[in-house]
């Protein structure tokens, strides 16, 4: 704070000191404290000699009484001058306050004075001519009418008069200028001293208007040059309007007037000056419809000077890329790294060019879909023909591939860009623009695609596919001999003429000179073969093997024709699809139904019925080739159900009509399958026959001296190799069939072999010692039959063969009691009064009097 001043000083100091004096500019400094300020006081209170005095002084309060009361004076006397200032300002608020409101009152009265004004204004202009109107006060308005509105409309006439009449000067002006002087300076003078967008429109507008006075005022001028020179200004000696051929001058004129322009717009869009873009292109529009600065902005376009050099550019593609996009048993690669190139940066330069287009032309979705036309003509067509063409010297499905992954990657490039919106971002892009893309797409692969040219392709690369993976099996069941006859001749025939097709098929497309060496290569190894020269018919080296049906072989083929349906879907269009499905299945149904599934069932048909009549065991390894036969049948029908037929929902013809293809086809298998189980039953039932004829008497009957190695003997030889044969026919049928099917065919056989046994047991003599094996034999063969998975009623009709044996070697009390039980009806075969008559008969013992008196009670 500012230091206060002490009073008094020198001789002239009075005896009491009177203490400091200070104003109010001590309180209004912003460092005031008042600690310091009652400090000062205190200070000032002590006299000078009495402050660092060497002894004790006692304290005298007197000069702090007189100091404190001095300053409470001056305190009094600044509070007093404070409020009359105080005072002062609150008046000076109130007046500027009263001033105010009446500031405020005089504005308000010109307010309403103005909107009444207004309203008078607005009620003379918008009443009609004689009409009365009343302003907001009640006060009445005549008179005014539209007059306001005439008076513009007439200055209006004539303000576009005048302008028509200046237009029509300067015409006149240019016209003598062009068509008396042969020039046209005042055109050229407006254009180099006011180079505005709006008088190079009027310029172009003039220049028009004067090609039009030239072609009525002088036509000697549009006579036909037929080619001929101009000499000293004449041109085949047709002079133009006073000596001058004014068509020539205002072409001229034209042309100059287009270049100059065409030439500020490119340098305009090398600095990326939009505005003068745009008045260029609006020029030009006026002019000439804008078709010159379009070519200008499309053909000049950096984008296509860098590519114009690339796009002869051979496709490149290592080795490796090729190979996997002609191998079926790989995932396809993707598109050619050279169009997905092209591709991506496309999509970039379309977004950037769009931003421009859209500020550079008034009619920028024209420029936009020449610009998309001479991309996708230019660019992507002919790169994508170069890649196409590579992958045909390839092979077919590798050409398809890299049809559908092109179609794909431009397709998710059309995609793109309308989501972008181009000129409509960051909305999406309007319908014509995308219109045009859709189109564009569709142009590039309508030659790949029209008609039934893909389709075809597609069932081709399959076909040889398949041919070349069943190869070695059509080979194999070629050369395998065949032993039906009579109808069943018939029905086979139809499968020899398919495996003889399929594999001279096969054979021609190897020597075919129009097969790539890459197709060549896959086919041999898809069809396992070395090299080509083992391709001779007879020559080829096939092992029991080849000749079996694979389920993985199926699949693979299945996956083949998922591919190939899926491209058809992206590919095709959708009133197509139900036909192409269609032919699909019927090659599918053709190569994998009856090719491969009906000739292995075939083949095991024949065996079969070959075993039938045998003198030996019969082989029936031929029954597990049914489980594969089944379970390839089933994922094919259910891949056809669940994939092909959905697809041609949209037709219904064709719909039904694959239906009943593939019905007829399951059904076809069916039939061969169940053919084979009933011919294996036969040639079980035969063989056990067989063995059971072979039975010898004395089996049941042996003689005392053989009773020591008769008694070690757990069967007879007949019933071990009957079970032997049954154990293995139950091994083999297990791996043939499964479910309710291996239990309605071991049911079947069970019966069968059960009634056999049955008959079989009434043909013996049997003695007390025989009668012990033939239970051997009865519980064996019961435990045998029973291994296999029956039904409960035939489980219980085979436990009549345990009763058997033990009517052998019961009693004859046991006996008459087994007579009273006999059980009728019910289900299953139950031991009747006839056999159990014709069984006793052939004990030993049956004269004796306990056997007659059991036969008579029956």
């Amino acid at each position: 704070m500012a230091s206060l001043n002490t009073s008094g000083g020198g001789s002239g100091r009075s005896i009491f000191p009177q203490g400091p004096s200070f104003t109010l500019e001590n309180f209004s400094n912003k460092d005031f404290i008042v600690r310091d300020f009652i400090e000062d006081l205190s200070e000032s209170a002590v006299p000078v000699n009495r402050r660092s005095g060497p002894g004790q002084h006692a304290f005298d309060p007197k000069p702090f009484i007189r100091t404190f009361e001095n300053a409470l004076k001056q305190l009094a006397a600044l509070s007093e001058e404070l409020g009359e200032k105080e005072t002062d300002l609150l008046t000076s608020v109130r007046r500027a306050e009263i001033q105010h409101d009446q500031t405020l009152d005089t504005l308000g009265r010109k307010l309403d004075q103005s909107i009444d004004s207004f309203e008078q204004l607005d009620v003379a202009l918008n009443q009609p001519n004689g009409a009365n109107g009343t302003d907001r006060n009640g006060r009445s308005d005549a008179g005014g009418g539209l007059v306001a509105v005439q008076i513009g409309e007439k200055l209006d006439d004539l303000d576009k008069q005048r302008r028509r009449a200046q237009d029509a000067s300067f015409l006149i002006q240019c016209w003598l200028e062009v068509s008396e002087n042969g020039k046209l300076t005042s055109l050229e003078d407006m254009i180099r001293r006011q180079g505005s967008g709006e008088n190079k429109v009027r310029c172009a507008i003039i220049a028009r208007q004067l090609m039009r006075m030239s072609q009525r005022l002088d036509p000697s001028s549009w006579a036909q040059t037929n080619g001929s020179k101009k000499v000293n200004g004449i041109t085949n000696g047709v002079t133009g309007y006073k000596g001058h051929n004014t068509r020539e001058l205002i072409e001229k004129f034209s042309e100059t007037l287009e270049k100059d322009l065409l030439k500020q717009f490119d340098e305009s869009y090398r600095r990326q000056n939009f505005d003068d873009m745009l008045e260029c292109s609006k020029v030009l529009h006026d002019f000439n419809g804008g078709s010159s600065v379009v070519a200008l902005f499309v053909n000049q376009h950096q984008f296509f000077i860098d590519r114009s050099q690339l796009i002869t550019d051979e496709v490149t593609t290592d080795n490796e890329t090729w190979e996997r996009l002609a191998d079926p048993d790989s995932d396809p690669p993707g598109v050619e790294p050279s169009l997905q190139s092209l591709i991506d940066e496309i999509r970039v330069v379309m977004q950037d060019e769009s931003f421009i287009i859209k500020r550079a032309f008034p009619y920028y979705e024209v420029v936009l879909t020449k610009f998309i036309q001479r991309i996708f003509q230019q660019s992507i067509q002919q790169r994508l023909e170069m890649v196409l063409e590579k992958a045909d010297t390839i092979s077919s499905l590798a050409f398809l591939r890299s049809l559908h992954a092109s179609r794909s990657y431009i397709n998710n490039l059309i995609e793109d860009l309308k989501a972008h919106g181009l000129t409509e971002h960051p909305e999406a892009c309007s319908a014509q623009t995308a219109l045009s893309l859709d189109q564009q797409l569709d142009e590039l692969f309508v030659p790949y695609l029209v008609g039934n040219s893909y389709i075809d392709r597609e069932r081709k690369s399959l076909e040889e596919l398949y041919s070349s993976l069943l190869f070695k099996f059509t080979i194999y069941h070629s050369r395998r001999k065949k032993v039906p006859t009579g109808f069943m001749a018939s029905l086979a025939q139809q499968g020899t003429q398919l495996l003889s097709s399929a594999k001279d098929a096969y054979i021609d497309r190897l020597d075919s000179s129009e097969l790539t060496p890459t197709q060549k290569a896959m086919m041999l190894r898809v069809a396992g073969l070395r090299d080509q020269d083992n391709t001779a018919k007879n020559e080829i080296e096939v092992t029991d093997e080849d000749g079996v049906l694979s389920i993985p072989n199926a699949k693979r083929m299945l996956k083949w024709l998922a591919e190939g349906v899926r491209r058809a879907l992206e590919l095709g269009s959708g009133s197509d699809t139900p036909k192409d499905v269609s032919a699909l299945l019927n090659l599918l149904l053709t190569s994998l139904g009856q090719v491969y599934i009906e000739t292995a069932l075939d083949a095991a048909a024949d065996q079969a019925l070959s075993q039938e009549t045998v003198k030996v065991e019969p082989d029936i390894s031929y029954l597990p080739s049914l489980q594969p036969a089944i379970t390839i049948t089933n994922i094919m029908s259910r891949f056809i159900n669940t994939v092909l037929i959905r697809l041609a929902e949209g037709n219904t013809t064709v719909r039904r009509g694959m239906e009943l293809q593939t019905k007829t086809a399951v059904e076809r298998i069916e039939s061969k399958t169940n053919n084979i189980v009933r011919s294996t039953i036969t040639v079980v039932l035969n063989w056990v026959t067989k063995l059971l004829a072979a039975q010898k008497k004395a089996d049941f009957r042996p003689k005392d001296s053989d009773l020591d190695t008769y008694l070690e003997t757990s069967q007879t030889a007949t019933c071990q190799s009957i079970c032997a044969f049954l154990n293995k026919l139950a091994s083999l049928s297990a791996q043939a069939i499964d479910g309710q099917n291996i239990e309605v065919f071991s049911s079947e056989l069970a019966i069968s072999i059960r009634d056999l046994l049955f008959e079989h047991f009434k043909k013996f003599q049997v003695n007390a010692t025989g009668g012990l094996m033939v239970t051997k034999d009865m519980s064996k063969y019961v435990s045998t039959i029973k291994d296999w998975p029956l039904s409960k009623d035939v489980e219980e009709g085979v436990e009549v063969l345990s009763e058997i044996g033990n009517l052998f070697i019961i009693g004859p009390e046991a006996l008459r009691e087994r007579s009273r039980n006999f059980q009728t009806g019910g289900p299953g075969r139950k031991l009747q009064k006839l056999d159990f008559r014709a069984f006793i008969v052939r004990r030993d013992d049956s004269g004796s009097v306990g056997i007659q008196s059991v036969l008579a009670g029956l």
